[in-house]
């Protein structure tokens, strides 16, 4: 072998660390201000039904954000719009506590949602690119590293929560020290340059329609992701009479079932294909979704909720790295499935609270069950596209990779 490929393998080994890496900080955000909800509410003075509204204005910023994410890195290169973007989402995790009233927290977490949205797409693209020049899957392990990112924030937050402190100091130093990481590690991640003579893409525009079919995927995986964290506590404690701590035991035990699932996911997806790897998932998912249903005792509904993790696990990373394969801009088909499933994720809690009121919280999880069989149906919908090797969706042999452009 001679040095050039040795070089550029090497290149490409630091590159895939480095987006894991970012990735790992994406997620750091997330669970740092999850956890820190509660004294936000309090310090803000909004009521429990005000607090609900006002969480709805992430998942809207990001919506209208994220569309525009392919024109900045077409403009900037994918590494610089990487940076900018990823930036202004860990530096908006200062806003959120600083909010006086109802309105402010409204108006600050369309910011925090809008930077989200727009690093989301951008740190995408980048891993879907790197899976392509490397030959082989990440993008499993890379959603597996936002779970780890997410665990770690959550875990500083609930410390810094133990101990009574300040949200806003707390997430101040939180922010400068992720920004700090967050650019340390952009700089290892590949400099994909648009050709000099493409096309700028049109600075806000619809999906195409290959995102939204792919994103009908993705739709059923974070419908079962949501209603599975905000409701399997609620399920064990009161269809199940679970005590307290089991009912709680519940939501960590499916959230790392998830993360581990992930990290582990790109082996699966390498040997057997995304399509074959989604079916087997969303088979195991609506075994999950019957065992809770049916659960006679708590230990079955956690076993359940642990299977539903299991099998949904790699759903969204594959929609992703499916969608960015399924035309000539992933960017903007990225974003066309992430608003898909960010949605999804926005609507699954108060559409199983709905469900539950009108009929039973047994009845709203036989619809998760049904979302669950629909991977199964609709995992053929991920063999798309030949960029790199997890365009083997069948499980046959990867196709030649396609650049996008130049790479530093």
């Amino acid at each position: 072998m001679t040095a050039e490929p040795v070089f550029a393998t090497d290149r490409l080994r630091r590159a895939r660390f480095a987006v894991a890496a970012v990735f790992c900080v994406h997620g750091a955000v997330t669970g740092s201000f999850a956890t820190r909800i509660p004294w936000i509410q309090e310090h803000a003075g909004v009521s429990a039904g005000q607090l609900g509204l006002a969480l709805a204005f992430p998942a809207l910023g990001a919506s209208l954000a994220m569309p525009l994410a392919g024109a900045v890195s077409h403009r900037l290169g994918a590494r610089t719009a990487l940076r900018v973007l990823l930036a202004l989402w860990t530096l908006s995790l200062a806003l959120p506590s600083l909010a006086p009233n109802v309105w402010g927290l409204c108006g600050v977490l369309f910011v925090y949602g809008a930077t989200a949205g727009m690093s989301d797409v951008a740190m995408n693209a980048l891993g879907v690119e790197t899976e392509t020049r490397l030959g082989k899957s990440i993008m499993s392990s890379l959603h597996g590293m936002w779970s780890v990112g997410a665990l770690l924030g959550s875990a500083t937050g609930t410390l810094a929560a133990h101990l009574g402190g300040d949200a806003r100091a707390h997430h101040l130093i939180a922010a400068v020290a992720l920004t700090a990481l967050g650019l340390v590690f952009c700089q290892g991640v590949l400099d994909v340059q648009s050709a000099p003579d493409g096309e700028a893409p049109p600075r806000f525009s619809l999906p195409p329609k290959s995102a939204l079919v792919i994103g009908a995927i993705g739709f059923c995986a974070v419908f079962a992701e949501g209603a599975s964290l905000d409701w399997s506590a609620v399920y064990l404690r009161d269809e199940l009479s679970a005590s307290a701590g089991t009912a709680a035991a519940s939501t960590t035990a499916f959230a790392l079932t998830m993360a581990v699932a992930r990290l582990a996911g790109d082996r699966v997806v390498d040997r057997f294909g995304a399509v074959r790897t989604v079916r087997a998932g969303g088979a195991v998912a609506t075994l999950g979704g019957l065992m809770v249903v049916l659960a006679p005792h708590p230990a079955v509904a956690m076993a359940g909720f642990g299977l539903i993790g299991l099998g949904i696990a790699v759903v969204v990373p594959l929609a992703f790295a499916a969608a960015a394969r399924s035309g000539p801009n992933p960017s903007q088909a990225i974003a066309g499935v992430a608003t898909i499933t960010y949605t999804s994720g926005l609507i699954a809690p108060s559409a199983i609270g709905g469900i539950a009121d009108a009929t039973s919280l047994v009845f709203s999880f036989c619809l998760v069950t049904l979302l669950a069989l629909g991977l199964v149906a609709g995992a053929g919908v991920l063999r798309t596209g030949s960029r790199g090797a997890t365009a083997k969706a069948d499980g046959a042999g990867a196709a030649p990779a396609r650049s996008a452009g130049p790479v530093a």
